[in-house]
């Protein structure tokens, strides 16, 4: 298995194969911002949308491979205000059903976690669906969780879930306590 971060041109050109996972993370019922049954066409348009930001230095996104397929991905949210240039927003870390429980998800979570300590973020933060497979990845990784929202976001479904909003400081953050 192999992890790289995508430039928007390669982003763009792996499109097609994001948006097999990005359905298929749908149909397996996780709230990823998407409803069920999510259109291929639809999803191919919103990955190739998302190579501007990448381009702009707005997104960066990691994809990994196993045997040349996309098996997951995540991406970090940079901030475009002054004040906020230290913290980044963790979005999208999907694993395909096919490649569940193997360690894939905590693989994504530290190279993402990773490469924003290298870029100077020492804040990163998250929300997830409440009650979630992901909530307990991100609480074994040292995510702190700060709230629940009631309502906020429709599952897959349709159905309106809480979210839970977390957190973690990294880098220069974390060397002093």
């Amino acid at each position: 298995m192999t992890v790289t971060r995508l430039d928007d041109v390669r982003l763009a050109a792996l499109a097609e194969d994001l948006a097999d996972l990005l359905t298929d993370t749908v149909d397996g019922g996780a709230s990823v911002g998407f409803l069920a049954p999510l259109d291929r066409a639809e999803a191919v348009a919103w990955w190739r949308g998302r190579a501007a930001a990448v381009a702009a230095g707005q997104l960066a996104v990691w994809v990994a491979r196993e045997e040349g397929r996309v098996t997951g991905t995540v991406g970090l949210a940079l901030p475009d205000k002054p004040n906020s240039g230290h913290r980044a927003e963790l979005v999208k870390l999907m694993v395909g059903r096919g490649a569940r429980g193997r360690g894939l998800g905590r693989t994504l979570l530290t190279v993402a976690e990773e490469a924003a300590a290298a870029a100077g973020i020492t804040l990163l933060h998250l929300d997830t669906e409440t009650d979630s497979p992901a909530e307990h990845l991100y609480r074994s990784a040292g995510w702190t969780p700060v709230g629940t929202i009631p309502d906020y976001a429709a599952n897959p479904a349709g159905a309106l879930r809480p979210t839970t909003l977390y957190f973690k400081r990294i880098g220069a953050a974390t060397a002093g306590g």
